[in-house]
C-alpha cells in the first residue's frame, strides 16, 4: 500500500508541472519554479522530469510551445504569427521561425497556408479528419474518423458560462483511436464500478493533444467522472478540476462516425469566424447524467466544448 501512494503521489506532482507549464506558456519557466510545483527538491528535479516524460524539460517545453502554436495558427488565421509566438512564449518571430521548421519542417506561414487551403477543401467536399476519440454512454465504443463525404454536421454552437468541476481521471498516455475505446472498456468502467461512479455522474473526456500534432506515443487523454470535493481518489485515479468560464458547446447528436467530423469543423470552421480563440484551459466532450446512447442505433448525444476568449 505504501508504495502504491507513493507512486500516486508522484503522478500527482508531476500531472501539476505538466498542467502548470500549458497554462504558463507565455511566462519564463525553469527547472526551479517547476520543482516548486511539485514540491520536489530542485537539484533532484530535473532528472526526475527527464525519467518520467522522457525528455529533457527544454526539449519538452520547446515541443509544447511549438505544438501550442501550430494549434493556435490554424484556429487563429487573422491573428499576426508573432502575437502567436509571444503568446507560446517566444521572444521574436525569429526564434518562433527557426523552432517550428525544426518540428514541423516548414515555415510557420506555410503551415498556416497548409491549414487553410485544407480548411477551403474541407468545405468544400463536407469532408474531414478526426482527432478524437472518447466515450458513449455504457460501452464506450470508439469516435472513429468519419470517412464520408457526403454528409455535413449542422453547426448548432452556443456561448455558456460554465461552473468549476471537480473529477476523478484516469490518463492514458499514447495513441488516440482505437486505445482509447480500450482504455474506457477495459480500464475506466471497471474502475468506476468499484467507486461507485454509475449512470448518476457526469463524465468527460479531455484530450490534451491533437494527435495531428503531437507524436502518437506522446498523446495525453484522460477518462472523468464528476465527483464530491471530498471523494477519496483510489485505483489509480487522480483529481482535478475542470476550470470554469466561457465556453463554445456544440450539442452533438449522431453515431460514433461523426462526432470527429464535428470536432473539425468546431474548431477548424466555426471558431476562425467566430471572433474568438482558445486559451489554456482543456476542451473536452461532456456526458451529462443519463447521456442518451441508443445501442441499436449507435446515436449518443454530448456536448463538445472548447474554452474561447476574445481574439
Amino acid at each position: 500500500m505504501p508504495s502504491h501512494d507513493s507512486r500516486s503521489e508522484y503522478e500527482s506532482r508531476m500531472h501539476r508541472v505538466i498542467a502548470h507549464i500549458d497554462e504558463h506558456l507565455d511566462e519564463q519557466l525553469d527547472l526551479n519554479t517547476l520543482a516548486e510545483v511539485a514540491y520536489f527538491s530542485p537539484f533532484h528535479f530535473h532528472r526526475l522530469f527527464s525519467a518520467w516524460m522522457g525528455e529533457t524539460f527544454g526539449d519538452y517545453l520547446r515541443r509544447r510551445r511549438v505544438e501550442v502554436a501550430a494549434m493556435r495558427l490554424a484556429a487563429q488565421p487573422h491573428t499576426r504569427i508573432l502575437n502567436i509566438a509571444l503568446s507560446v512564449g517566444f521572444g521574436s518571430a525569429e526564434a518562433f521561425t527557426r523552432a517550428f521548421k525544426s518540428r514541423f519542417g516548414c515555415s510557420p506561414t506555410s503551415w498556416r497556408e497548409q491549414q487553410s487551403s485544407q480548411r477551403l477543401a474541407n468545405s468544400n467536399s463536407g469532408q474531414v479528419n478526426s482527432k478524437r476519440g472518447q466515450a458513449v454512454q455504457a460501452t464506450f465504443p470508439e469516435h472513429e474518423v468519419s470517412r464520408n463525404p457526403h454528409k455535413e454536421i449542422s453547426m448548432k454552437v452556443k456561448l455558456i458560462d460554465r461552473q468549476p468541476v471537480n473529477v476523478a481521471y484516469l490518463r492514458h498516455l499514447g495513441p488516440y483511436g482505437e486505445p482509447i475505446a480500450q482504455f474506457w472498456q477495459e480500464t475506466y468502467v471497471p474502475w468506476a464500478v468499484m467507486n461507485r461512479l454509475g449512470a448518476d455522474h457526469a463524465r468527460y473526456g479531455i484530450s490534451h493533444d491533437d494527435p495531428s500534432i503531437t507524436a502518437p506515443e506522446q498523446c495525453r487523454y484522460d477518462a472523468c467522472a464528476e465527483v464530491a470535493p471530498d471523494f477519496v481518489a483510489t485505483g489509480g485515479a487522480l483529481k482535478t478540476t475542470i476550470p470554469g468560464g466561457k465556453y463554445a458547446v456544440l450539442i452533438f447528436k449522431g453515431t460514433v462516425s461523426k462526432v470527429g467530423e464535428a470536432w473539425a469543423t468546431l474548431l477548424r470552421d466555426w471558431l476562425p469566424s467566430s471572433g474568438l480563440q482558445l486559451d489554456a484551459r482543456p476542451s473536452f466532450e461532456y456526458y451529462p447524467k443519463g447521456a442518451v446512447y441508443d445501442s441499436e442505433t449507435g446515436e449518443f448525444e454530448c456536448e463538445i466544448c472548447i474554452p474561447v476568449v476574445p481574439l
